[in-house]
């Protein structure tokens, strides 16, 4: 679409982070980031985990007959 071609210029960037200032205050912006830094490193350890993951043996159905 040509039309969101350039959708994202530097301003947007510099208009964001004004907002951003704003509403959370300078205190409080390094330690989001530094949570969100976290939050991203636990994801993708846990992405990685699940991918290096191998079933050792297939998942039986359990019936419901016995419980």
């Amino acid at each position: 679409m040509p039309v969101l071609r350039n959708a994202f210029e530097p301003w947007h960037l510099i208009l964001i982070i004004a907002v951003l200032v704003l509403l959370f205050g300078s205190k409080k912006l390094p330690d989001m980031a530094r949570g969100l830094g976290r939050s991203m490193r636990i994801l993708k350890s846990e992405a990685k985990a699940l991918k290096d993951e191998q079933p050792t043996e297939a998942p039986r159905a359990e019936s419901a007959v016995g419980h």
